[in-house]
């Protein structure tokens, strides 16, 4: 079975399409969606959409797993992000897709080990795990993968 790892956002949103075959996790198809910073919210979104909507079309996943917001210091951003997973929840749930949620905690624990574990440790272990070149991607593709990775750890998959 396949699931949508999402990291996401709307300048750059992070998408992953994974599954796991015979006990071994295999990345299908992953991209980074990143948005020209000149359109509008709402324009941006719509790209965003779009690529997770053609990914579900395409590839067909029982689930889209994403990563739990967590605040920063910009609130603006927190909100515009927070709303771009609402985008990509509805997209998600209007093709009946279950939803799961990880914090950044339990992905960082489900790929490198420890909960508090760094990037690069992250992009490392990503790696690893699925035997793809993590070295040219951006961090949002990487968090993309390490969340379905998680997903595919945790989840009871469907027969």
């Amino acid at each position: 079975m396949k699931v949508l790892g999402v990291d996401p956002g709307f300048g750059r949103c992070g998408l992953a399409i994974l599954e796991k075959v015979e006990g071994r996790e295999r990345v299908i198809y992953s991209t980074c969606v990143e948005t020209d910073g000149a359109l509008s919210f709402p324009e941006r979104l719509v790209q965003v959409v779009s690529v997770c909507e053609s990914l579900i079309v395409e590839h067909s996943p029982y689930a889209m797993a994403l990563e739990r917001l967590y605040f920063n210091s910009n609130q603006k951003t927190a909100m515009q992000v927070a709303e771009a997973r609402g985008a990509l929840i509805h997209c998600a749930a209007a093709r009946k897709l279950a939803i799961f949620e990880y914090t950044p905690g339990q992905v960082k624990s489900a790929t490198a080990g420890w909960g508090r574990s760094d990037k690069q440790a992250v992009e490392r272990m990503v790696g690893l795990l699925t035997g793809i070149a993590t070295k040219d991607m951006r961090d949002d593709e990487v968090d993309a993968i390490a969340v379905g990775l998680t997903h595919l750890a945790h989840a009871r998959l469907p027969r």
